[in-house]
């Protein structure tokens, strides 16, 4: 690999304008992809085969219209006061007009849904007047019909003792028949009266409970409101044809013109995340901040502008080619809104470093006296051998996502992993024709006139003592433990509306609701009934009301609705409506506790979703998936590791202070974004760690510590195989790789630092967490730990089992012996090759 490496170096500096436009060729590729490709990026993220997502396909085969995606549209007074009657009549205008917009199935208007709540409220109370009026009726009824009873038992005695008394004198009672035929008759009227009366009664005794079960659920759903108790609040909700990762944002900006097309009055207007959160901005001041930071650096440690300047018009090349390559399939796959945002941060920081770790070799060689153009060869084939190497561990972590069986995150994974792949081939090919046109000019004025006078010197290396050693283990160790205690607490979800922005659209709507509706109106839970065959129409209330009962019973449950049922009886939704917002732990336990409960009356069995639970699913089957992941980024990380350093105990060192550097990290994500510490100084809003951030540090941190690693531990291989003490070697692989390694882990800190300023918390939080991270990696764990635990392993940190020695190949990362085999002496100098005009420009 360094010999074709140093090739290519070679070619690329004789050949460097061949190079450069074959590059920009490449970026036009991507250009036009891009402007054929895009078709906008999604912000919502799905699991698939969670269980909401099965209740979600229920309903879309037996309740479709409440399948698709739905959000609010908010309305509230400047002032706090009510709405008066034209700011009423303009809401309902537009709730009228908005029938035809894309994608919309319906749009509900709060003030018509107010008062058919008022009307439906009327009605049990006249109905009660109305059931009570016809009780006295009946009552009256049955008084008469008792009376009537009685006057015919009266003359019915009166006629049986005078048959007794013609009897008993042996005359005829014949003439009393025809009097028995009309007390007959009278009796058979009066039986025929109670029948009816006590069907009366029957009745208004079923219409009764019937009032009386309407009258509970209404009751149940009191505390659903779209219109606040002071009138000044109030919402519009929205349902959508399509389900959530299917709308388009066309779609939802239609929403968003449509209602802000006639401003309202002395009203504002916002709109609930899920027609409002769009696509957070890729760049602002912040990542430009971080890039300014990133040039003083290679300023600082390169010496000159123009050699600061390579690695960052390198590393922007490639984002702008891995960037606009990767939004190209927008219109193919469904690409989450943080996708190109991973990839600009990896490709910008991995960018930088790789490019540097190429021209900050270069530049040593040419200050000893090398020939540019054979100096380019050898820092390709050696620094960019160890770069290739590097950024194989970063791919290997990445693409290692998609073993999770998460789409979203799979694609994120792939993407950051192409960006990587990409910095890595621009590093070798077009930094070495850069460098080849650049010639001696990558050295400022006062270098040049140094050079041939400048060697490198590892003679002042010294091995660290034994205590120093020992105390730099247990105290770094402790540190790193003391930092991730945080983590122990880790709760993780989706972002919600408070988490936006403060005084966005979406983060108005979110307060502005929860003011006036309570916390729980901003996440409402769809909960659905699998009723078995055979429900009549006139049991679906009291077969509605019992499962309310059940939902209403349970802890921190506010408010119960039933919504639909379908067609057949055999499907019923409700809304429920929870005592706190969507992140709470008191919402998450809600929805584990009525996914926890026994079918109702023993077959009727629940089931919840809504956007709430969704994030829940979505969160917890991430978690799920991060002990798998870490396995496997582990596991092959660490036979690509003892491959590279032929060492057992080399890898375990790297991989065990990786491990603690890793939940140092979510120890201070924890402290910071969840508990707030620290989070009003930097504008950030406090809650739930984002879902899918521990698995994606776990990626990028893993292959960014591998990558100081190897830097450092191949210096000290590669002393300890020229002879060097086990001990000394340490010392001078450190020595020789400190200086370009604090300078790599301070670009990548300013980089994704850069993103912690960010409008959008998701951004944030992966800013924050890549920042972390490669700060204590780099400076706690490869520069204390690292060194501190080699040396006291000595010798035994590289030892390897002989059957395994044998059998692994010499892939001699350090490139010693392509160094071996091209050594230039001072003042040496190339021909340039027949015919080729790029090698005059290099001299």
């Amino acid at each position: 690999m360094a010999e074709l490496l140093y090739r290519l170096g070679t070619f690329s500096a004789r050949r460097a304008w061949r190079v450069v436009v074959a590059w920009v060729i490449v970026l036009g590729i991507a250009v036009g992809g891009f402007l054929i490709g895009f078709k906008g990026l999604a912000t919502s993220f799905d699991v698939p085969n969670t269980a909401s997502g099965a209740v979600v396909d229920e309903l879309t085969k037996k309740l479709p219209d409440y399948a698709g995606a739905a959000g609010t549209v908010v309305f509230a007074t400047k002032d706090g006061s009510a709405l008066d009657a034209d700011q009423k009549a303009a809401i309902g205008s537009l709730v009228d007009s908005a029938d035809g917009l894309t994608d919309v199935s319906k749009v509900v208007d709060p003030f018509s849904t107010e008062s058919e709540r008022a009307d439906r409220q009327k009605q049990l109370a006249d109905g009660r007047t109305q059931l009570d009026q016809a009780q006295t009726q009946l009552n009256d009824g049955q008084k008469q019909l008792d009376a009537a009873k009685a006057q015919v038992t009266a003359g019915q005695e009166q006629l049986d003792a005078a048959k007794q008394q013609l009897e008993a004198a042996g005359m005829p009672t014949t003439q009393l028949d025809a009097q028995q035929a009309q007390l007959d008759a009278s009796t058979a009227q009066l039986a025929e009266q109670q029948k009816k009366i006590d069907d009366g009664a029957a009745t208004l005794a079923s219409k009764r409970t019937a009032l009386e079960q309407g009258a509970e659920l209404l009751k149940l759903s009191d505390d659903i409101r779209v219109v606040s108790s002071d009138g000044s609040t109030a919402l519009v909700n929205v349902a959508f044809t399509k389900p959530r990762l299917e709308l388009s944002e066309d779609a939802k900006q239609g929403v968003i013109e449509h209602f802000e097309s006639k401003p309202i009055d002395g009203v504002t207007v916002s709109f609930s995340t899920d027609i409002a959160q769009g696509v957070p901005q890729i760049v602002g001041v912040g990542e430009a901040v971080g890039v300014v930071f990133a040039a003083i650096v290679l300023v600082v440690v390169l010496g000159s502008v123009i050699a600061a300047a390579l690695p960052l018009i390198t590393a922007l090349f490639g984002v702008g080619v891995a960037a606009l390559g990767s939004l190209a399939f927008s219109g193919v796959v469904d690409m989450a809104s943080v996708t190109p945002v991973l990839a600009i941060m990896l490709g910008l920081a991995v960018g930088i470093d790789y490019s540097l770790f190429i021209v900050k070799r270069h530049r040593r060689q040419l200050l000893e006296g090398a020939d540019p153009v054979e100096s380019v060869g050898l820092a390709n084939g050696t620094s960019g051998n160890a770069v290739v190497f590097a950024g194989t561990t970063v791919v290997v972590a990445l693409l290692a996502l998609n073993v999770t069986g998460v789409p979203f995150l799979g694609l994120m994974g792939t993407v950051g992993a192409v960006a990587v792949v990409l910095a890595v081939l621009i590093a070798v090919t077009l930094t070495p024709a850069l460098l080849g046109l650049l010639g001696t000019r990558i050295l400022s004025k006062r270098a040049r006139a140094a050079v041939g006078t400048v060697h490198h010197d590892d003679s002042k290396a010294r091995p660290m003592s034994t205590w120093r050693a020992v105390i730099t283990v247990l105290v770094s160790a402790v540190a790193l433990l003391v930092v991730a205690i945080p983590a122990l607490s880790m709760r993780v979800g989706l972002p919600d509306g408070s988490s936006e922005p403060v005084g966005s659209t979406t983060y108005n709507a979110f307060q502005q609701t929860s003011d006036a509706f309570g916390a729980g109106a901003t996440g409402p839970l769809l909960v659905t009934a699998d009723v078995p065959a055979g429900l009549s129409d006139d049991d679906v209330t009291s077969t509605q009301l019992t499962i309310a009962r059940t939902l209403a019973d349970q802890k921190d449950v506010v408010a119960v609705a039933p919504i639909a049922t379908s067609d057949d009886n055999r499907l019923m939704a409700f809304q429920v409506i929870p005592k706190e917002g969507p992140n709470s732990v008191s919402t998450e336990e809600l929805v584990g506790a009525l996914r926890a409960l026994p079918a109702v009356d023993g077959d009727i069995h629940l089931g919840v979703s809504g956007q709430t639970a969704i994030n829940l699913d979505i969160s917890a089957n991430l978690a799920g998936v991060l002990p798998l992941y870490l396995v496997v980024v582990v596991g092959l990380s660490l036979l690509i590791m003892i491959l590279v350093f032929r060492s057992l105990l080399v890898p375990l060192i790297a991989t065990g202070g990786f491990i603690l550097s890793l939940f140092a990290t979510y120890g201070a994500i924890t402290a910071l974004f969840q508990w707030g510490w620290g989070a009003e100084a930097l504008g950030i809003h406090t809650g739930p760690i984002l879902s899918f951030l521990p698995v994606i540090l776990v990626g990028i941190l893993f292959g960014l510590a591998m990558d100081y690693q190897l830097f450092l531990a191949s210096g000290m291989r590669e002393a300890y195989v020229h002879g060097a003490p086990a001990r000394l070697a340490v010392a001078k692989g450190f020595r020789a790789g400190r200086t370009v390694v604090v300078a790599a882990a301070l670009i990548m800190i300013s980089v994704f630092g850069g993103f912690v300023f960010s409008e959008s918390t998701m951004i944030r939080s992966i800013g924050f967490g890549l920042a972390f991270g490669v700060l204590v990696d780099a400076f706690v764990v490869r520069m204390l730990l690292m060194p501190a635990l080699m040396h006291l392993l000595g010798r035994s940190a590289w030892w390897l089992p002989r059957w395994l020695e044998r059998i692994l190949p010499n892939v001699d990362v350090e490139g010693a012996a392509l160094e071996r085999r091209h050594h230039v002496e001072p003042g040496h100098e190339h021909e340039p090759e027949p015919d080729s005009a790029d090698a005059t420009t290099t001299r």
